[in-house]
């Protein structure tokens, strides 16, 4: 399939299409060994061979990235007044097509993924597919004895979880939907609100040592298996 090639090169997040469009001019651009100035030039991105600047670049349609949400920061693309997961990527991963994957709310912190492959992020957000969510938690009381038992039974309107208790007050959740705030609410039904909370895992993804406000690509494996969690392998 053929597109612009200033639009290629935005979408490989080489700068706005303005940007890119003053490095076709100056003949900064390449395709196929022959310098091309027209920011319309039509191409078939997956097969041309593009340099920018003598640099090759290698075209990618999905992009998947992983970060650790810190505290405080908005689950959002944009904001004119506070800090948004998209504000914290650096600029080798920042691309204004990403979407955050689901939503953490401002005081949680954790896993979360920005795609821009709309079809994996709507089959990861949709109950249908049934994708774990595994949270750590520590609470501002006591758990009560019979915690794991009512969340597996279904906590108010939600789907049944499960509950592993780390301690009197501290707990892993795994859940297979992911309603507004509903770890926290879960919690808050059995007298025990949350104290924090942070997201570890995402289906095959998990959060390792990324420190809060790092951000990586996914890597290829990651990639994979992620697709393949929701029948798009």
């Amino acid at each position: 399939m053929e597109e612009r090639l200033d639009r290629v090169l935005a979408h490989l997040g080489l700068g706005t299409r303005k940007e890119v469009g003053k490095l076709i001019r100056a003949g900064a651009v390449r395709v196929d060994g022959a310098v091309v100035r027209d920011r319309g030039y039509k191409l078939d991105p997956e097969a041309a061979r593009i340099e920018v600047r003598g640099e090759p670049v290698r075209y990618a349609r999905h992009f998947y990235v992983l970060l650790h949400k810190p505290a405080g920061v908005l689950t959002a693309t944009r904001s004119e007044r506070e800090t948004t997961v998209l504000d914290l990527l650096p600029d080798a991963l920042w691309r204004d097509d990403l979407r955050p994957v689901g939503r953490l709310d401002r005081d949680t912190e954790g896993l979360l993924l920005l795609t821009n492959h709309g079809e994996l992020l709507h089959r990861l957000t949709h109950p249908r597919w049934k994708v774990a969510k595994v949270y750590f938690a520590e609470l501002a009381s006591e758990l009560p004895e019979d915690a794991a038992r009512r969340f597996a039974e279904g906590v108010l309107d939600f789907a049944p979880a499960e509950l592993e208790a780390l301690g009197p007050r501290a707990a892993r959740v795994t859940l297979y939907e992911g309603k507004h705030r509903q770890v926290r609410r879960m919690f808050a039904a059995l007298g025990a609100p949350v104290a924090y909370l942070r997201r570890e895992r995402f289906g095959p993804l998990e959060l390792g040592g990324l420190e809060p406000g790092q951000a990586r690509p996914l890597r290829a494996a990651e990639a994979a298996a992620l697709l393949e969690a929701v029948g798009l392998a």
